[in-house]
């Protein structure tokens, strides 16, 4: 990949992203999982475990190469990003839940996310390729968690500026991703297509199970719906910004980055239409039944 594109874009990319999280945050939030212990727990559990659980069995079922299967696992263990708190606020989702989730999500993945990976590594043997150490992985959520304490600071001293600036950063963040994509797709373009037919299918597979998985089990579990559904978009939507970037910048292969950055591409789709399935079809089906988790939970 271009220099200047992984070695500024990627980071700014990035840092602009968590900002603009940040913006969205307050302490409160991480105090807030004493409202919901239920839905935190059952969404953290379906995150940290049951995620790469069915990512690996994924990637094991269609035979996927070894750096896009570690790229696939690599993307199951990337956190929630910001754009999940956009569609469950579309899609009628607890807003709130979800902000507290990937506050959460963000900080518990310092550990998660390596150790996730490294197994993805030492399972396909990749250890001699590349390496996942894990002071380049708090080097990398310090330019994680720096922005987003920044963002917290300026909603702090300024709440007003900081729901002015919500909507800019978070278009500002999609464009930047875009471009990311495109950069990677012109630094793989002898690839795209070879790419494109071995981890497309990989990629919209496990998006959509994401975001199924994410629904169902908290559903299943008596949490609340507009829980569940802030569930769904926390636990299917995730920050590919940070995968790319460690793809890229931490294991130095841009082969690893091409799952996340294919999921960016199809992820605002499927997620979208898994939004009007849900506002269209199951939440009003079961407003009618009466069979709202709510109502036995």
């Amino acid at each position: 990949m271009d220099s200047s594109l992984s070695t500024v874009g990627l980071p700014v990319a990035l840092g602009i992203i968590m900002f603009g999280l940040g913006l969205s945050l307050t302490v409160g939030d991480f105090a807030r999982v004493r409202q919901s212990p239920r839905a935190v727990v059952i969404a953290l559990l379906c995150q940290l475990v049951l995620l790469p659980i069915v990512c690996f069995g994924l990637v094991l079922a269609l035979d996927l190469p070894p750096l896009l299967a570690v790229g696939m696992l690599l993307l199951a263990a990337s956190p929630g990003g910001s754009t999940a708190n956009l569609f469950s606020h579309l899609f009628r989702g607890d807003v709130a839940l979800n902000i507290t989730l990937t506050a959460i999500n963000s900080i518990v993945a310092i550990v998660s996310l390596p150790v996730v990976t490294n197994l993805a590594m030492a399972y396909f043997d990749l250890g001699d390729e590349v390496s996942l150490q894990y002071r380049k992985v708090v080097e990398v959520f310090a330019v994680v968690l720096v922005p987003v304490a920044l963002g917290m600071l300026v909603r702090a001293k300024g709440p007003d500026f900081a729901h002015r600036m919500d909507k800019p950063v978070r278009i500002g963040s999609a464009v930047l991703l875009l471009i990311i994509i495109v950069g990677i797709v012109v630094d793989q373009r002898s690839n795209v297509g070879d790419y494109a037919a071995s981890v497309g299918l990989a990629v919209t597979i496990f998006c959509a199970a994401s975001l199924v998985i994410g629904y169902l089990v908290p559903w299943w579990a008596g949490v609340k719906e507009s829980q569940a559904v802030a569930c769904s978009f926390e636990i299917g939507v995730h920050n590919a910004t940070l995968a790319i970037y460690v793809a890229v910048e931490v294991l130095d292969n841009v082969e690893l980055s091409v799952p996340a950055a294919v999921y960016g591409l199809v992820m605002f789709l499927l997620a979208t239409l898994w939004g009007l399935t849900l506002t269209r079809w199951i939440l009003p089906r079961r407003t009618e039944s009466g069979a709202l988790p709510s109502q036995h939970a």
